[in-house]
This record gives C-alpha cells, sequence and structure tokens, in this order.
C-alpha cells in the first residue's frame, strides 16, 4: 500500500541575521533535520512539539508551500520537488489564526471562491458550503461580511474550507488554537466523524495541546529541534518511562500510629507532610499492581483514608522524560475542561 505521507531525511535550512545582533554576518538555522516519517492511509497522525519545533516547516513541505533543503518527500506517492500539482489536487491544509479570506465578502461567498480554486462544480458545491457551515455552526451567520465575525467564527471559516474539496490528505496545522473550549470541543469531535465516513482518509496533525493529541491521534511523533526524536501510539509512548505512576495520599492516623512504607517494593515515597492530625504522602509506583500493598498497610494501621488519586503518565511527562525539558507553560496550557470524547 503506498503510504499517505513519507519522507525520508528531510531537511531545512534558513539563513538569517541574529535577531538582536549588530553583527551582518548570517547564520544557518536548521528547522528540520533528517526527518523520517511514514504515515499510511488512514490514519490520523500527530506531531506533537513547542512553538519552533519545526512542525509547521514540515507542514509546509509536504503542503508543496516550501522546499526542503535535502531529502525527500511524498504525498499519495508523488513527489513533492517533481509532482507537486498532482499532489495539490489530493490535498488541502488548515493553519490555526490563519487569515479567512477577503473581509468584504461573507462567509459563504468566501467558501465559495475556495470551491472554484478547487474546481468544484458548481452544484456540488453549494452543498457542501451549507453542509460544512452548519457543522461548523454558522449557518445563521453565512450571509455575515467575515470582517464582522468574531475571530473565532473566522476560524470556523477557515476550518470549513479545509474540507471543501473532500482531500485524500488533510493538513490541520495547530486547527484549535486561540479558540474556545466549546469550538475547539466540536473541531475534534467532527475531525473524529470525518475519518470514519471514508476508508482511507488520513490526516496529519500539528498540536502542542497535549490532551489534543491523546484524544484524537493513532500514532503521536514528538518533534524537538527540528528532531523526530519518538514515534508511537499515545499508550506506546507512555510506557517509554516505566515508573511514573504518581499516587497522592491523605489519611488521618488513628492513635498516632503511622504506616511504614519502607518495605514495599516498587514504591518511592517523594514527599511527606503533616498538618491539622492528616498526614499527606506522595509516591511514586514502579508498577500499579503496588496499590493493594499499600492499602493492606494502611488497613493493618487502621488509618482513615481521606482522598486518593493516581495519576498516570501522560505525554508531558514522555516529553520531558525524553528531551529533559518542559514544554513552554504557555503553550502546555490546555483549552479549559477538555473531556474525554
Amino acid at each position: 500500500m503506498t503510504p499517505a505521507v513519507l519522507t525520508g531525511d528531510l531537511g531545512r535550512t534558513f539563513t538569517a541575521k541574529p535577531f538582536g545582533s549588530k553583527s551582518h554576518k548570517p547564520v544557518t538555522v536548521t528547522a528540520l533535520s533528517h526527518v523520517n516519517l511514514e504515515i499510511p492511509p488512514g490514519e490520523l497522525f500527530g506531531l506533537l512539539g513547542p512553538n519552533g519545533a519545526g512542525k509547521t516547516t514540515l507542514i509546509r513541505i509536504l503542503s508543496t508551500l516550501l522546499l526542503p533543503s535535502y531529502g525527500k518527500a511524498f504525498v499519495g506517492g508523488y513527489d513533492i520537488e517533481t509532482h507537486p500539482q498532482k499532489i495539490r489536487s489530493l490535498i488541502n491544509m488548515v493553519s490555526g489564526g490563519e487569515t479567512s479570506g477577503y473581509g468584504m465578502l461573507t462567509a459563504r461567498e468566501s467558501l465559495w471562491l475556495f470551491t472554484q480554486f478547487y474546481g468544484i462544480p458548481y452544484n456540488e458545491a453549494f452543498k457542501r458550503i451549507d453542509y460544512l457551515l452548519k457543522v461548523v455552526g454558522l449557518e445563521d451567520r453565512a450571509n455575515v461580511k467575515l470582517h464582522d465575525l468574531s475571530t473565532g467564527m473566522r476560524q470556523k471559516v477557515n476550518f470549513a474550507r479545509g474540507f471543501l474539496n473532500n482531500p485524500s490528505v488533510l493538513f490541520l496545522d495547530e486547527p484549535t488554537l486561540g479558540l474556545d473550549v466549546h469550538i475547539a470541543r466540536g473541531v475534534r469531535t467532527f475531525i473524529k466523524e470525518w475519518m470514519k465516513e471514508e476508508e482511507g482518509r488520513t490526516i496529519l496533525l500539528t498540536t502542542h495541546y497535549l490532551q489534543e493529541a491523546e484524544q484524537l491521534c493513532d500514532r503521536v511523533a514528538i518533534i524537538s529541534d527540528g528532531k523526530i526524536i519518538a514515534c508511537d501510539t499515545p499508550d506506546g509512548l507512555k510506557k517509554l518511562i516505566p515508573g511514573r505512576i504518581r499516587l497522592e495520599l491523605v489519611i488521618q492516623p488513628v492513635n498516632g500510629r503511622t504506616p511504614s512504607w519502607n518495605d514495599i517494593t516498587g514504591l518511592n515515597l517523594i514527599e511527606e507532610k503533616e498538618a491539622d492530625n492528616e498526614i499527606l504522602f506522595r509516591f511514586l509506583l514502579n508498577d500499579e499492581g503496588i496499590v493493594h500493598h499499600i492499602m493492606n498497610r494502611l488497613v493493618n494501621s487502621e488509618a482513615r483514608i481521606l482522598s486518593l488519586k493516581k495519576h498516570e503518565p501522560d505525554l508531558e511527562d514522555v516529553f520531558v522524560a525524553i528531551t529533559g525539558k518542559k514544554l513552554c507553560d504557555d503553550e502546555t496550557a490546555e483549552p479549559p475542561e477538555i473531556p474525554e470524547q
């Protein structure tokens, strides 16, 4: 089966003057370094990393907007350098925060303009436009000019545009960036439903929202400083860091009897804090089965359990473990209250 996306030692460098430098000597900046990816048809593939990691550069190369400095890339079996027009007939791209079109046009007119760029027949074009406007909840704002729409509504128009030509391969570059939680939730729901409607549809999604990557993606590649440093299913990535299950326990001891944990193999006590006849324990567990031994110890000591919270490794833990650094604070902030779908 021909991969939907295939790259081999793909790289991109830029020449630029250092910011704030008085020197006129340009320097070489590496945006991508020897990226090797293979995405089969029908996969929702995620690229997770901070701003500046190379996500957008990769999307631009694969969507034929930017040439690589070295290496090869294929989309739908076509070489991006020798057959860009064939690729463009198969794909579409949506970028979060991009300009949505001409402000003087209405939402419906803007989408119609793009259907003509895509060569969609007149009658079919309006069927798709009306359907997608309903999907993104803009059917009652269809005849409002773009410059009179809110930022979130304009992003909805952008999102609808990406699906107009029913692409085989869709590139979504931070599609929920700047959207409020309600709109972002609807976008994620539609993405999953769209993937199920037709076999072989493929999405490459870039994001720095950790929960978004976990909820949507079949596989996730972690990118840092232009390099792919890990690639697997979300659960597979979490298994790269065993022993990172965190447990927070608050108890009320009876008759001053405090449990001892020293002899429980695989249990690492990282914090103990006592206040108002309550004791807080924070543990790292090598194995979830250790919880059973903790509970037995509490029963034997007759301690009263006030709260017990378990936190399993997430993709942020994976990123920190394999890169030695965290995603920037403003980037790790999730859209508030993202529920499980």
